[in-house]
């Protein structure tokens, strides 16, 4: 006789807020920026909230703003965090860095493509949306797959998205739709290979 499985949560974090000069909107994807001090604050809330789970499993991106968060998440367990290079943020290419008012000035025609393509897309020397959705989606069907109980993933605005929109059968072009905001916590549940999404964009201050 089959026995059903039982049901997983899955809990998909956004880093808490990073290091910005005047906050000014820039293509940041594998850029390893630190977070800022509202950040780390913002870990040590995300800590409280989930010391009260049932937590089997802590992974997170490469990139130093998931590890920390991951850490310090972490940090008051025996769990111990698992990097995962596959994890991180869309790449920009040759746009990393660059504020997004220099590229519309200086780059209109590729700023205006990217727009009207956005799942396709591709940055000179980058990924598209399209391309970091297949990627992103098969590391997490992996990491759920092989891990045991409820698991803890930080990741990134850009893959979180692209997952909630994989999992909602929503189409890349509308991944702007979806809120992550730093620090915020999505919520899925997995159960005999399905997924459901229970929370989207809570914050916990």
């Amino acid at each position: 006789m089959r026995h059903e499985q039982e049901e997983k949560l899955i809990y998909l974090i956004r880093h808490g807020k990073i290091a910005m000069e005047n906050n000014e909107r820039r293509y940041i994807g594998h850029i390893d920026i630190p977070l800022s001090a509202e950040g780390v604050k913002q870990a040590r809330l995300l800590q409280a909230e989930f010391a009260r789970r049932d937590i089997a499993a802590v992974f997170c991106s490469d990139l130093t703003r998931s590890v920390t968060t991951a850490r310090i998440i972490a940090e008051n367990t025996e769990k111990k965090t698992v990097i995962r290079k596959e994890l991180r943020e869309i790449s920009m290419g040759e746009w990393e860095g660059k504020a997004v008012g220099e590229i519309k000035q200086f780059f209109p025609k590729e700023y205006a493509n990217r727009g009207s393509n956005i799942g396709n897309y591709r940055i000179p020397g980058a990924e598209s949306f399209a391309e970091c959705q297949d990627r992103i989606v098969a590391t997490f069907s992996e990491i759920v797959g092989n891990t045991e109980g409820n698991l803890l993933i930080v990741g990134h605005a850009g893959i979180n998205r692209l997952l909630l929109c994989h999992i909602l059968g929503m189409p890349i072009e509308n991944l702007f739709r979806i809120s992550q905001d730093y620090g915020c916590i999505n919520m899925l549940a997995s159960h005999n290979g399905q997924y459901c999404v229970r929370l989207v964009n809570k914050l916990v201050w």
